[in-house]
């Protein structure tokens, strides 16, 4: 009986003991990672990884607009307080080199059954030539020659910016898989073989993986794939928000005492001098100018000897003083995109809790199990945008083309409008199919536009083979839902039939209020840019200043950098002062 009585003992703080190892639910009482009772798991986390180059900036409000005269009275950036949450962004502009080693991976992975995605890439070098300067050195020497690695990478529209940052965002997941031991190196990736968040997250790439998995606390299963409530894998890199990338350039974490701001700026630095004016802070560089922009008419570098900013055109990015967040270049170098629609109203209609004008909201496509469809096997074209380019072609080559030019011309719009139908019918991968036979076709061409052609689709990419299908939200499945219906919603309340003049007429057609290229240069595609550049005057350093451009269209003068969300806590656990207060 004493020997029963002890064996029960011992079992009961057998129990007791192995039931301490595990995390217990608040909410139930289960415990948490015991595949006994289900599996359901709680993953270690303490807060989030910085991703490479970038720099965490605490949010917080602050008056978002003009703050000094509005010089070209275009009264398009109204003082307004608004508030922006934490997030990352690049401590310096992308590179030549950066942009360099992207161009090689395209053109190791699709360069071979896929040039015209490696084409797309390619800055655009033409961007440095005038008609009355002789630029032509640059032109030839600035992406690639050794000497100009560290300096920004100029000539990118802001869609190739975009497409950058979506690369970015999977090579370092794929780095940090690597890194936590689930891949090995495969640089055997080819076209649709090739790594990307979130092929890996619907369990559509398999290559290169050393192991099959972590370990699943799910009774019926041996592994998984990390998951993102695993916290391991980081957010998208993409463009910051105009009002980010203002946030940021200001620095008025340096002028803030508990909760005041106690000194505006009208650079991302203190006084309205451009020069370092502290023997202290940066004594070295007592009088030089504090960033890379144009002095005065004519005068782009000072006098020899004596140069005042250093650098004639761009200048290495890691130049200059870096503002109160560690940014560099946020005044001069190249203006940088950002992710806005520009509108001139913005200010008035945008949310003060993180604006931003551009949202056009997606989701997976799904198959009929409820399952995220098979990744894209060709390239996915903007069947609408390639007929807008070969109409447009065909109109500039008017008198000009040979007879087999014309035809083969005519024969492209023929299929682009078999294109069109199918897209229009739901046949999408006809449609992307029907392009790729039109681009073949150009191939077996030996006709001098034919690589003229080739260039201008290319153009006309939206997504590359490997990438997971996505599809706007329709209003059908937004019947019930307050915050949203439809899935574009760039033109609402500032160029949709209800903000125009033509209210009262629902079926008009054409553009209600930004008739493009008759009463204005602003349409959906007309995109943000801020900051001053090497060529601009120290008016546009001010980050209120806002410009826009075709999102198509690049030049010598605009660069970018990229931003990461900020997940979970806005200053991290670093934060000594809140964690004091938490332990007491």
């Amino acid at each position: 009986m004493d020997f029963a009585r002890n064996i029960g003992t011992l079992m009961i703080g057998a129990l007791l003991f192995s039931s301490c190892q595990f995390e217990k639910s608040g909410a139930t009482g289960w415990n948490y990672n015991d595949s006994k009772n289900g599996g359901f798991e709680k993953a270690p986390f303490e807060e989030q990884e910085t991703g490479p180059g970038l720099i965490l900036i605490e949010g917080g409000q602050f008056t978002m607009g003009r703050v000094t005269d509005d010089l070209t009275h275009d009264w398009d950036n109204i003082p307004r307080t608004v508030t922006v949450s934490s997030f990352y962004m690049d401590e310096v502009e992308v590179t030549n080199f950066y942009w360099l080693e992207y161009l090689y991976w395209l053109d190791r992975v699709f360069g071979a059954d896929y040039p015209e995605i490696y084409k797309k890439a390619l800055p655009d070098t033409l961007v440095w030539r005038s008609k009355l300067a002789y630029n032509e050195p640059y032109l030839e020497y600035y992406l690639r020659h050794p000497a100009y690695r560290d300096y920004p990478v100029v000539g990118i529209n802001w869609l190739q910016a975009n497409d950058y940052c979506a690369w970015r965002t999977d090579r370092v997941n794929e780095l940090i898989l690597i890194r936590e031991g689930l891949f090995e190196h495969y640089p055997n990736q080819i076209n649709e073989d090739h790594f990307t968040t979130d092929a890996y997250l619907a369990a559509q790439y398999e290559s290169g993986k050393r192991v099959d998995g972590v370990e699943d606390f799910n009774p019926n299963r041996d592994t998984r794939n990390i998951r993102m409530e695993d916290g391991i894998l980081l957010p998208r890199y993409r463009l910051p928000t105009e009002a980010e990338w203002e946030y940021a350039a200001y620095g008025l974490i340096g002028n803030s005492v508990d909760e005041r701001v106690v000194e505006r700026r009208i650079y991302p630095w203190n006084g309205h001098w451009v020069r370092y004016d502290s023997r202290k802070k940066g004594g070295a560089f007592y009088g030089d100018f504090r960033g890379n922009f144009m002095r005065g008419r004519g005068d782009y570098m000072g006098v020899a000897g004596s140069l005042n900013d250093n650098a004639d055109v761009t200048a290495p990015v890691f130049s200059y003083w870096p503002n109160d967040y560690g940014l560099y270049n946020m005044a001069g170098n190249v203006s940088e995109w950002v992710m806005d629609v520009y509108r001139p109203l913005s200010p008035e209609d945008d949310d003060d809790f993180r604006p931003f004008r551009g949202n056009v909201f997606k989701t997976k496509v799904l198959n009929s199990d409820g399952a995220v469809e098979d990744k894209h096997d060709l390239v996915v074209y903007d069947v609408e945008g390639i007929k807008y380019y070969l109409t447009e072609f065909q109109k500039a080559m008017q008198g000009r083309a040979t007879e087999e030019e014309a035809q083969l011309i005519d024969q492209l719009l023929e299929g682009i409008e078999q294109s069109i139908e199918f897209k229009n019918t739901r046949k999408e991968d006809a449609a992307y199919q029907r392009v790729q036979d039109l681009v073949d076709l150009i191939k077996s061409q030996d006709l001098e536009i034919a690589p003229k052609l080739l260039s201008g689709i290319s153009d006309y990419q939206a997504d590359q083979p490997g990438d997971v299908r996505m599809r706007n939200v329709t209003v059908e499945e937004n019947i019930d839902r307050r915050n949203y219906r439809e899935s574009d919603n760039i033109d609402f309340i500032d160029g949709d039939i209800n903000s125009s003049i033509y209210y009262d007429q629902a079926g008009y057609e054409g553009n209600p209020m930004y008739d493009w290229g008759k009463s204005t240069l602003i349409n959906d595609h007309s995109r943000v840019y801020k900051g001053a550049s090497w060529a601009d005057r120290i008016y546009w350093a001010n980050p209120g200043t806002r410009r826009y451009l075709d999102e198509r269209q690049s030049t010598a003068t605009i660069g970018f950098r990229c931003a990461m969300t900020r997940v979970g806590s806005p200053v991290g656990l670093g934060d000594e002062k809140r964690r004091s207060k938490i332990d007491r």
